[in-house]
């Protein structure tokens, strides 16, 4: 259904192969072999998020050392697409498996810069994911950020359930497998 709408729409946007995703070397999983889904997100257009070498370091090691985990690219649209979106009811998702960014356990954002800040807000509003931590309290639709701008997180901590200082490789799948044992074991986002 969302591939029929985005048929419709896509063309009557500017630039719209940002928005498509198939690109050489996308990681595509079977969902049925994948139990974390994390939807890492840059607050900004394509054009930048995909020629930031972090993004692309990440998004090699997390889909290539881990089999029961996946992430999938996820951008700041531009105004014409975002309002097509809202006008069409479609939600912000996935550059790889188009699946709504709220379906996933984890949104991840890069917090390269200050001026980016609104462009996080938005991307949460179009996935349809409550703003802030305290509104998301299902163990699901984590919201966590790192990067440069996690260093002084106080303008934006009330939107973010986690915040990593520092690279975040290493801290990213001691959370991922935490969080996968409390799922196991029934707990709430609370309890973890």
């Amino acid at each position: 259904m969302l591939n029929k709408k985005l048929d419709k729409i896509l063309p009557k946007v500017q630039k719209p192969g940002r928005y498509v995703g198939g690109e050489l070397n996308s990681v595509i999983k079977n969902k049925g072999d994948v139990d974390v889904r994390f939807a890492f997100c840059f607050p900004d257009t394509y054009e930048i998020g995909m020629s930031h070498l972090g993004i692309k370091i990440l998004y090699s090691i997390f889909n290539n050392r881990r089999l029961h985990l996946v992430r999938a690219r996820v951008c700041a649209v531009d105004r014409t697409w975002s309002k097509a979106m809202i006008e069409n009811d479609i939600p912000l998702y996935g550059l790889e498996s188009g699946d709504p960014v709220s379906a996933f356990d984890f949104i991840g954002f890069t917090l390269q810069y200050e001026l980016s800040f609104t462009n996080i807000l938005n991307m949460l509003k179009l996935s349809g994911v409550p703003l802030l931590s305290r509104d998301r309290t299902e163990l699901k639709n984590i919201v966590v950020g790192g990067g440069p701008c996690a260093c002084n997180p106080e303008p934006i901590a009330g939107f973010f359930d986690i915040l990593f200082l520092g690279d975040g490789e290493e801290v990213d799948l001691e959370v991922i497998e935490l969080f996968r044992k409390c799922r196991k074991e029934g707990k709430t986002k609370q309890e973890s």
